[in-house]
Order: C-alpha cells, then sequence, then structure tokens
C-alpha cells in the first residue's frame, strides 16, 4: 500500500508522464487563480513527501528528470503562463530530489524551496498575470517592448525572475544551493550536477527569456495591445511588491528563513554566501546569459504547440474510441443477435404459452366454476315460484324417484 500511497502523491506532484495537468490547468486558470494554485497544488504532495517518504532513494532520479524536463518543455514555450507552468515541474524536481536525498540539510532544502517557490512563483504568475489583465495577451509572439507601458511590472516581474534562477541576494539562491549541496555531501554527484544543469535552464527561460520577449525585444504588439498596455491597478502592484520584498528578505537574511526549516540547527550550519559558491553561480549565469544572446534568434519563440507526453494520452484514448466504435460495438451486435435468437425468442415463446396456460386453465376453470354456480343459482331461483301446487308436484316427483331408485336397487 506505501507505494500506491506515493505513487497517489507523485501524480499530485507532477512527475513526468502524468504531469499534463498542470500546464493546461495553470495556462487556463484565471489571473489570480493561477497565483493561488502555486500554493496548494504541487506543494501538498512535497508536504506529504517529506513527512512520509523521506529518503527514499526513487525519488531522486524521478525529482532530477523533473528538473531537466520542465526546463526544456518551458524553452520551447510560447505562451508566458504555460512557460511558469512547465517550470513548476522543473522546480516541484529540486524539491522531489531533497526529499529523496533525505539528510536533514536535504528536507530543509526540499521545505525551504517550496516555500521561495510559493513566493516568487506566485510573484512571476502576478507580473504575467498583469500583462495579460491589461493587454488580454500572453503570448511571446504577440508581445515585446512593454518595460515602456508598465515599467512597475516590469520591476517585480524581473525580482521573480532573478529569485527563480538562484541568483545570489535572492530567494532561490538559498534554497536551491542547500538541495543541490545536499547532493553533493551524499556523494550522488550525478543528481547534483544534473540539478546544476536545469538551474542555468532556468535562468535561460525565466530569467532571460520571459523578460526579454515581455518587457524588450522587438515589439510584435498589435495597435490595440499597445494602446491598451499599462500598469496594473495599484492592489495588484502592491500584491507584486509584497512577494518581491519577501524574494529578497529571505534571501539576504537566511537566520529569517532558517528559522522555519524542520532541522534549524542544521541550517544554520549551511553557508551559501562563500567566495567559492558565488563564482561558481555567477560563472554559470553569465554563460547562460551569453549562450542566450548569442542563440537569441533561435530562442525566438513562434506561434506553435509543443507536443508533450499528453500527445500518447490523446492517441491512446482515440484508439480506445475506435475500438468502442468498432470492434467491441460489432461484438456487442453480435451478443445481442445471439441472445435475441437463442434466449429471447425462446423465453417470449416459453412467456406467452404461460400467459395462454393462465388466461384459459387457471382463470379459465376458476372462471367456469363460477359461471356454473352462477347459472345452477338462477335454475333454483326460478323453481322457487311460491306456489304450493308446484311444491307438492317437486315433492312427489324427487320421492317418486327415490322409490324408483330404491326398488331396481
Amino acid at each position: 500500500y506505501t507505494w500506491f500511497i506515493m505513487i497517489g502523491f507523485i501524480l499530485n506532484a507532477a512527475v513526468p508522464p502524468f504531469h499534463a495537468w498542470l500546464p493546461d490547468a495553470y495556462g487556463e486558470a484565471t489571473v489570480t487563480g493561477a497565483v493561488f494554485m502555486c500554493a496548494f497544488t504541487t506543494k501538498t504532495a512535497i508536504y506529504a513527501l517529506a513527512r512520509g517518504f523521506a529518503g527514499m532513494e526513487i525519488l531522486i532520479p524521478l525529482g532530477v528528470c523533473m528538473a531537466l524536463y520542465g526546463v526544456v518543455y518551458a524553452v520551447l514555450e510560447n505562451d508566458a503562463r504555460r512557460l511558469l507552468a512547465y517550470h513548476i515541474i522543473s522546480q516541484v524536481g529540486y524539491m522531489v530530489a531533497g526529499v529523496g536525498i533525505g539528510t536533514q540539510m536535504a528536507i530543509n532544502g526540499a521545505v525551504a524551496h517550496a516555500f521561495a517557490h510559493i513566493l516568487y512563483k506566485g510573484l512571476l504568475f502576478m507580473g504575467t498575470g498583469s500583462v495579460l489583465y491589461m493587454t488580454g495577451k500572453s503570448k511571446f509572439s504577440e508581445l515585446g517592448g512593454l518595460y515602456k507601458k508598465m515599467p512597475l511590472a516590469f520591476v517585480f516581474t524581473l525580482i521573480g525572475g532573478l529569485s527563480i534562477s538562484a541568483f545570489p541576494l535572492f530567494s532561490g539562491f538559498v534554497s536551491k544551493s542547500m538541495v543541490i549541496s545536499a547532493g553533493f555531501e551524499e556523494h550522488i554527484y550525478w543528481a547534483g550536477f544534473l540539478l546544476t544543469l536545469a538551474s542555468a535552464g532556468t535562468f535561460l527561460h525565466t530569467g532571460l527569456k520571459v523578460p526579454y520577449f515581455i518587457w524588450f525585444g522587438k515589439n510584435h504588439c498589435s495597435q490595440e495591445t499597445w494602446d491598451k498596455a499599462a500598469d496594473p491597478p495599484w492592489n495588484m502592484l502592491l500584491g507584486m511588491a509584497i512577494a518581491a520584498f519577501f524574494c529578497i528578505f529571505i534571501g539576504s537574511y537566511t537566520p529569517y528563513l532558517y528559522h522555519m526549516l524542520p532541522y534549524p540547527e542544521a541550517a544554520a550550519e549551511f553557508h551559501p554566501y562563500t567566495t567559492y559558491h558565488l563564482a561558481e553561480t555567477m560563472q554559470i549565469l553569465l554563460f547562460t546569459a551569453l549562450g542566450f544572446f548569442l542563440l537569441i534568434k533561435k530562442l525566438t519563440p513562434e506561434p506553435t504547440i509543443s507536443i508533450d507526453l499528453d500527445w500518447f494520452y490523446r492517441m491512446g484514448g482515440r484508439g480506445f474510441y475506435w475500438l468502442a466504435r468498432k470492434p467491441i460495438q460489432w461484438v456487442d451486435s453480435g451478443v445481442n443477435e445471439f441472445y435475441r435468437y437463442l434466449g429471447l425468442i425462446p423465453l417470449m415463446t416459453t412467456a406467452r404459452f404461460a400467459s395462454w396456460f393462465d388466461w384459459h386453465g387457471i382463470d379459465g376453470a376458476v372462471d367456469g366454476a363460477a359461471t356454473g354456480m352462477r347459472n345452477l343459482g338462477g335454475f333454483l331461483r326460478r323453481m322457487q315460484s311460491g306456489q304450493l301446487q308446484y311444491t307438492i308436484f317437486y315433492a312427489v316427483t324427487i320421492l317418486a324417484l327415490f322409490l324408483a331408485a330404491y326398488v331396481l336397487a
């Protein structure tokens, strides 16, 4: 039963190939709905896995696959909100891998990353949601150059992008470093290197692609879109400002974050702001940025749809539909005809005979007896005329019959 329970939470965590619900749900959610979903969907699975399945090694490769898989499809995606949805898969992969490693440092990293993810992913969905709210567009191929029209939304979204990219002084830098460092400490080098590679991919699409193709880059906005573009209302800006503040605060002042983790003593021993770690992180980020601008023409979004693993679900569904419509329907028709000729017709014949016997046999006997008694009663009634001479005649006749019978006997 343990494995079945874990599989249920794996589905909730959107582990490929059981992840197709997540991009569709976030991509089609309302502006505010997507923000709330950041806190309540996949994070519940991480909480359950951390409480009940910490240290299960199968979660390590699953988490690494999630981290890389989400990055690949985020790079290919043209819709900003679907890009962020795919990247949820990648970021949850870090949490799943941390739970699989199972050490105090890894569990701290998984929990810290879940907390940080709620903040910066909510901020990113608020930023891209504000673009959708004000312009009605969310595809990169229909946007561009909006920093002039939406400067505050741009700044807040950029903070979210730097946080998710593990840029120093931002929340993702601390939490993501915990998970990767825990992998190296446990000598799971392949997981540490692949998670680092996924981190570079995160900066590529969320830290660079999203800001560049929405706020900078070539303007693909229609005149109507451009005219409608403006910073969102103050209440939306306030929500983004609060999230942006905490993204910077917990990344800069780590004791506040460490105090809330399951193992605060172990967290206090982790120091992300070492010279080596800062130099390593900046090298990865700078080389990723260099690669982005060298390959920017190849990374330009196009109005296409990326075929995901849900394609197999759809093809399987079509195959099942054909199977139900053709062979199974033919078999069902054959069974119905067999039942009709070998089952239904004899049953109907038997039922007709039983009905005839009931009508003419049982009911006929009862009705016939009743009719006979009624006729006998009518005959006797006619005999009782009330005249004395008839009564004497009947009495003499009956007496004569009895005497004759006696003599003959």
